[in-house]
Parts: structure tokens; C-alpha cells; sequence
């Protein structure tokens, strides 16, 4: 689950290049598999790296950041890495608990300086977990939701075709460009201009699970009420820094335009840089280079460092939500549950994917082996199930 377009795939000819790579002999036939994908799925460009809890063990890169420009796609190529920004928000909620702000049980309106409440359920809380776990009926409305992203036309250059093509398919700025507490109370509190009934589900609160990214950026507006800092300091603070993740972060930034890699519809055609107000749900940009250090952290953390997080937050973080005798509407459990909004792959993996115009990404570490990966691409990719499956088997035995 996650936010998702559907977009014509286009019939150019990818073009693509090789770099050099960390085990290449161990590896070669997964850099061919990837590359047969990247042909199949006329991909502008991509980037792979697998890690173990010390080091990157695998590396490739393909294809072009800017492909009208020539600048290859790299480990250092800089794009939103979409609802995998989630998993930051699972990092920093647990943080905010370690720093005594709030626990999982706490009933959200004690907290919000408005009032947000599921009009079919008044006398139902809406507790911190259920926000984390996405049960908390609050949902994304069709009608609003994908006007919360902010085209910043002047940026870049772009393709108006494609752009038209966005816009009709409901991306039309509608929404202010705003502050995230003045969005979530234009959109949850009953007289904000946003609000409807059908913002929230027909099941109370802890009874449905329902993949929201309002109900994620909410959690991440707690952090800010509680420590006084917006969310992107409070994470640059307490994840990025310490992670040395230094060419990650939440806006644009005109500076480094020539890092970032455009999103594309097609193989040429690419759309205007973005942003959006409700920020914390899928909008850090970052590259495989600094991602690989997140999940070199996240292995480390699982295993017992407490770099970032006590050995009880991890364990908290990454505990089943969802019992196989009573799971709440929705979700089926064969194949995961969740966490603290990490997914829980029956497999012993452990992950997040993302999507957003001309993005799409995976990011996973597997709990039995040590090992862990992420892939990027500049393009959205309907199905990332081939790529997926990849990474998981090259992470299935230890190196």
C-alpha cells in the first residue's frame, strides 16, 4: 500500500550504463536479471546497493539521472524516496517515546491543538499506535489527498505533456501550500475546509487497517507539537546527522540541483520537480549511498546497537501489531504484518516500499541473514514485485 499513479509505458529504446561493483562474481547474475527489468520496464534509471551490517557488498548503477543532460544515474544520484520516508517516521516516533513526549497508547487529542475525532465514532480515542499501524479510520480522500503535492514548475525544466497528464489525473494543486499543522486541521478537525465524513472510514477507530498517508503525517506533526521543532529538524537531528546521511533531507534545494535525478514519465519525457505539504508521509530525498548507511543502522539496531534507538524501541518498532486470531478488517496476514509502520514479511524480511510521479523504491534488511538493500529509480514502476524478489533472494544467505 502506498501511493500509487498509473501511468502508459512509453516504446523507446533505454539506454544504460554499467558501473563497477562491490562482489561483482557473486553478483553478475542479478545485475543481468536487473538489467533485462530495466529494458522491460524502459526504466530512465536506477540504483542498487546491498549491505551487510558492515559494508556495501553490491553496488550498480544504470541509466541516466537527466537524460537529456547525458548525468549518469548513480549512488549519489539525490530523489524522493516516497513512503519509504515512512520508516523515518516509525525511527523518530520511537525516539519521541524514549524522550518521555508521549507512548503508543496515548490518546492523540491530548496532544493536538485541535480536535480530531471520527464523527461516526465520537466517543472512540484515536490512540499514537493506531496512527502508527494504520488503523485509525483517519483515510486518504481521492478527492484531496493528491492535491496536497506542490508542482514547483520554475525548478527545472519539464515536459507539459506529462504534466498535463498529472494534472488530469487529479494533481492539481488544489490544495494551499501550507504548513503541515494547518493542512491536518483544514482536513481532520470538523470545520477545517477540507473536512468530509469520508475523510474518516465507516469502521471505528482499531477495527479496519487502512494504508494512510494523513494518518502518517499526523503522527509525525505529534513529534513537532511535543519537542518544538518542525519534523525535518527534529529528524535531521536524532536520525540524519547521526547517520552521516549528509545529501539527504525533506525540501529542494536549488544548490544541489545537479544531483537530483528528474522524475520521469517515460524514457525522455519528465515531470516537474515537487514537494508536498504533508511532507513526513513520502518526501525525503536521499540517495542509495546515504540509505545504504540507514540500513547498515537499522541491522545493527535489530541485533542490539543503540546507536539510534534503545534495544526496546527496536524491538517495540518491530513487533507483529496484529494477532493471526483477531486482525482488523482489511489485511490479510499471510504474507505480513506490521509493525511500527514497517511491514513484516513472513519471510524474516523486514521493509518498505514507495511510490510518487516518476519515483518508486524498496527498502529492506532481512532479519535471519544480517543482510539488507534498497533500490531507486526515477520513474514509477505499476509492479515492483520482479525487482523485489531479487533483492530479498540475494539477501537469503550470509555472506
Amino acid at each position: 500500500m502506498k501511493r500509487s499513479i498509473y501511468f502508459i509505458i512509453g516504446t523507446l529504446v533505454l539506454c544504460f550504463c554499467r558501473q563497477p561493483a562491490i562482489g561483482q562474481s557473486r553478483f553478475d547474475s542479478l545485475t543481468t536479471s536487473l538489467q533485462e527489468i530495466i529494458k522491460k520496464e524502459r526504466l530512465p534509471g536506477m540504483s542498487v546497493v546491498l549491505v551487510n551490517a558492515n559494508r556495501i557488498v553490491y553496488e550498480r548503477n544504470f541509466g541516466y539521472a537527466d537524460v537529456v543532460r547525458k548525468i549518469n544515474y548513480t549512488s549519489s544520484s539525490i530523489q524522493s524516496i516516497g513512503s519509504v520516508s515512512k520508516t523515518f517516521i516509525a525511527i523518530a516516533l520511537m525516539k519521541a517515546i524514549e524522550l518521555g513526549y508521549f507512548n503508543l497508547e496515548t490518546d492523540i487529542n491530548t496532544i493536538l491543538p485541535f480536535k480530531v475525532l471520527n464523527s461516526k465514532y465520537p466517543e472512540n480515542i484515536i490512540t499514537v499506535r493506531e496512527l502508527a499501524n494504520h488503523s485509525s479510520s483517519i483515510l486518504d480522500n481521492p478527492d484531496i489527498y493528491p492535491n496536497t503535492i506542490q508542482f514547483d514548475e520554475g525548478f527545472a525544466p519539464y515536459d507539459t505533456t506529462a504534466y498535463k497528464l498529472l494534472q488530469n489525473l487529479g494533481y492539481r494543486k488544489k490544495v494551499s501550500d501550507t504548513p503541515l499543522k494547518i493542512f491536518l486541521k483544514d482536513y481532520l478537525s470538523v470545520n477545517g475546509k477540507y473536512y468530509y465524513p469520508n475523510n474518516f472510514g465507516s469502521i471505528a477507530p482499531g477495527g479496519s487497517s487502512h494504508y494512510s498517508n494523513i494518518a502518517s503525517a499526523l503522527a509525525a506533526y505529534l513529534i513537532e507539537v511535543k519537542s518544538g521543532m518542525s519534523y525535518a529538524e527534529f529528524t535531521e537531528k536524532y536520525i540524519l546527522k547521526p547517520l552521516k546521511m549528509y545529501n539527504s533531507g525533506w525540501f529542494l534545494n536549488a544548490k544541489k540541483l545537479d544531483q537530483y535525478a528528474k522524475p520521469y514519465y517515460d524514457l525522455v519525457s519528465s515531470f516537474p520537480f515537487y514537494h508536498s505539504v504533508t511532507y513526513p508521509d513520502g518526501g525525503l530525498r536521499s540517495n542509495t549511498a546515504d540509505l545504504s548507511k540507514y540500513i547498515i543502522a537499522l541491522i545493527k539496531g535489530y541485533n542490539g546497537d543503540q546507536s539510534l534507538l534503545s534495544s526496546q524501541s527496536y524491538q517495540t518498532m518491530f513487533s507483529p501489531q496484529f494477532s493471526k486470531e483477531h486482525p482488523p478488517e482489511g489485511i490479510s496476514l499471510l504474507h505480513r504484518n506490521r509493525g511500527i509502520f514497517w511491514n513484516l514479511y513472513t519471510d524474516g524480511t523486514i521493509g518498505h516500499d514507495g511510490d510518487d510521479p516518476g519515483v518508486s523504491s524498496f527498502l529492506f534488511f532481512n532479519t535471519k541473514t544480517g543482510q539488507g538493500g534498497v533500490f531507486l529509480c526515477d520513474k514509477y514502476l505499476a509492479d515492483k514485485t520482479q525487482i523485489i524478489n531479487l533483492l530479498v533472494r540475494a539477501t537469503n544467505s550470509r555472506l
